[in-house]
């Protein structure tokens, strides 16, 4: 329904939390337009902040192990509003492998295998990759998929909901997927939520219990990086 809109109106807007919380929010947002002609669109990362030590990371090492089948947790500042991973508490893959999806499903999220993950694209090369007219920074929408180069993150159905990243949105991780298209030429990553049968993590020490417990090989933490 969400992508319908898109084929109707020029500029939608999908807010990223679609529960009780948006409800208020959304109050919030009209009243303040209403009264104060005020446009506010909260911030997505707007969960509590953990300090980390580390000066070790390394973002064109993570591109080129993520290019070479390896997986990665990633764990950066505040955690998003909603029930989406935005690149702040991500699981992260190539979507180029065609089997990522059972190996992440069977080794890490421990899911059935028939649940599909979705592509961060680069806001500036999503429309080489998708059919869809807008972009969609809250992975939203579900948009048809025009390349056969990303299977990983095509669903059986064609389809992929994507998320759109720009610089201004996370910097870190805009600057992550562009070191991943140095390598492949394939401006995206593979992204789900960083959990395993269990809410998406919070804290450093649920990242690390996390880590240790499934099959992931590389965790970040900040500006900290652990390779198994």
């Amino acid at each position: 329904m969400n992508e319908e809109f898109t084929k109707v109106y020029k500029n939608v807007h999908v807010p990223p939390a679609v529960g009780d919380e948006g409800q208020s929010l959304g109050t919030y947002m009209h009243a303040d337009y209403t009264l104060n002609n005020n446009v506010h669109i909260p911030n997505v990362y707007s969960g509590k902040e953990y300090l980390y030590e580390g000066n070790d990371l390394d973002l064109s090492f993570i591109a080129k192990s993520i290019s070479e089948g390896k997986i990665v947790g990633w764990f950066q500042g505040k955690s998003e509003s909603g029930n989406r991973a935005l690149g702040n508490r991500s699981i992260l893959a190539d979507p180029r492998n065609s089997n990522i999806k059972n190996i992440i499903n069977s080794t890490i999220k421990k899911r059935e295998d028939f649940r599909p993950f979705a592509p961060s694209v680069l806001e500036e090369n999503y429309k080489e990759y998708f059919d869809t007219n807008q972009p969609s920074p809250y992975m939203s929408r579900i948009v048809p998929v025009k390349s056969k180069l990303i299977p990983g993150v095509t669903h059986i159905d064609n389809t992929a909901r994507i998320q759109t990243v720009t610089k201004n949105q996370n910097e870190k991780y805009f600057n992550l997927i562009k070191e991943f298209a140095k390598v492949t030429n394939i401006p995206m990553l593979l992204n789900t939520s960083f959990n395993c049968q269990e809410p998406i993590v919070e804290t450093p020490e649920e990242a690390i219990n996390t880590f240790n417990n499934t099959a992931l090989d590389i965790l970040v933490i900040n500006n900290k990086m652990i390779v198994k």
